[in-house]
């Protein structure tokens, strides 16, 4: 209870309740933006999957089965050029969230040691270095901040690319330049450096170049030098083919830390359950529906984006992802007090100051709605 109380924030979305209240109070009902959770059908092919393994009655096997694996090194060479990835550096995780909670726990790391992650990050990476006892620290340029690193003392570094909340996207260039600064650290100082990315937007490319380019992934040959050590990536099948029920993800990358990693969820339990392996095997070999899938989103956001325009709100960044980093086009509100400006519309959004100071400007929009609701929000910021 002490390390609860004592060392984890609160929960941030429990501060909402007030505005949600306001917001539901419209006589149209609430338009909820506030949380990115999948609202349209799961893929037909995969709940097939799903019920014709439901007949499940022996343990799933932690480390996944031979045809899911199989199934991600496919889909990294497919889908983002990262050709050749060994299977055995695939395993199957209980959602992403649990990944980025526990990695610095599962990976040793403690007091003593730093995990940076992006000065604008999803709040579940300053908890999981909070619970495995070291310090997180936002940072805005890991590769400056690991080559003034003196004393050898981070030890993980979160990427997030595309970004949550803000949708940034790392070129090559950029993520090339945090693997060698990582490198040249572990050499300097003896002790290795893990980088581990969060990918999980990454189908959900908007802008140029991305949209034609895909979004780099931290174990593409340009960015790694085709060398895996040291390197993890994350993925999440959740927003890409509505699966956030099934909690389904995985991570890949350095065999040596997969293997680390399979050893302690071993011994932890931590395994993904046999008919949701059987489904993401058969989601990660179909790529038309998480191409119907981004059409929906990207119909939405053009009828949001645009509404939020005309309305007099400016939207940042944003090249991917699911959400509208959007902020009054004058500039100077606090975000909670643009968060109690679309309540009284109706409309529920989560501020910027839930992802650390340098967001507090900002508002998080998600295009996690029906096109029905997503309309709704429009024709009231528009006044049609």
């Amino acid at each position: 209870m002490g390390l609860l109380t004592g060392t984890l924030p609160d929960f941030p979305w429990d501060t909402l309740a007030p505005a949600a209240a306001r917001a539901a109070a419209h006589p149209g009902g609430i338009v909820d933006l506030s949380v990115g959770t999948p609202v349209d059908p799961t893929p037909a092919l995969v709940r097939e999957a799903l019920a014709a393994a439901a007949d499940s009655p022996g343990y799933p096997t932690t480390h996944g089965t031979g045809e899911l694996r199989e199934a991600v090194s496919r889909w990294f060479a497919r889908r983002r050029h990262v050709p050749h990835l060994d299977p055995t550096a695939v395993l199957p995780t209980v959602g992403s969230k649990e990944l980025v909670a526990l990695l610095p726990s599962l990976l040793g790391i403690g007091p003593g040691d730093v995990v940076l992650h992006p000065a604008v990050a999803y709040p579940t990476y300053d908890v999981g270095a909070r619970l495995a006892g070291a310090t997180p620290e936002p940072c805005a340029d890991p590769a400056a901040r690991l080559a003034a690193d003196g004393a050898g003392a981070v030890r993980l570094v979160w990427l997030n690319s595309p970004g949550n909340p803000d949708g940034s996207v790392l070129g090559v260039s950029q993520l090339h330049a945090v693997v060698a600064a990582a490198r040249e650290a572990s050499a300097r100082h003896g002790k290795p450096v893990v980088i581990a990315s969060d990918e999980c937007y990454a189908e959900l490319a908007w802008d140029a170049p991305w949209d034609a380019e895909g979004v780099p992934s931290l174990l593409d040959p340009r960015v790694c030098d085709g060398d895996h050590s040291g390197l993890l990536a994350a993925y999440s099948l959740s927003k890409q083919s509505n699966l956030a029920g099934y909690r389904a993800a995985f991570v890949a990358g350095d065999l040596a830390l997969v293997g680390a990693l399979l050893e302690v969820r071993k011994h932890a339990g931590l395994i993904v359950p046999g008919p949701v392996q059987a489904a993401m095997t058969v989601a990660l070999d179909d790529d038309a529906h998480v191409a119907e899938q981004r059409a929906r989103y990207a119909r939405r956001r053009r009828v949001l984006r645009a509404a939020l325009e005309e309305a007099g709100y400016a939207v940042d960044r944003s090249a991917a992802g699911l959400y509208l980093w959007t902020r009054p086009a004058a500039g100077g509100q606090d975000s909670w007090a643009t968060v109690d400006d679309l309540a009284g519309l109706g409309i529920l959004v989560a501020p910027g100051a839930f992802y650390g100071t340098a967001g507090s400007g900002h508002v998080r929009i998600a295009l996690t709605a029906s096109d029905e609701r997503i309309g709704e929000a429009a024709a009231r910021l528009t006044g049609a």
